[in-house]
């Protein structure tokens, strides 16, 4: 896969968040507070999020990492280091 770039890797995150909330608005999401209180997933649909971002990023995602998904930059940051790597 070529490297994504950082806004590639964002929407996709986005495409994945919406794909399981498809009432999500992507442009009110504020970059830097929390998800959790921004994006109503309960922790199934999270895993599926995981789920799709393996699919189309082809990055595995160890549990231990769910913590990097706490804000929109956050995520796309660890999602750009793990696409690097």
């Amino acid at each position: 896969m070529t490297e994504l770039t950082r806004e590639q890797v964002r929407g996709v995150f986005l495409d994945a968040l919406a794909s399981v909330a498809p009432e999500l608005e992507p442009a009110a999401i504020e970059p830097d507070k929390p998800l959790r209180g921004q994006v109503d997933i309960d922790s199934f649909d999270f895993l599926n999020v995981i789920v799709r971002l393996h699919e189309r990023l082809g990055v595995d995602i160890p549990e231990s990492d769910y913590g990097e998904f706490a804000t929109l930059n956050r995520a796309v940051d660890y999602l750009a280091r793990r696409c690097r790597a």
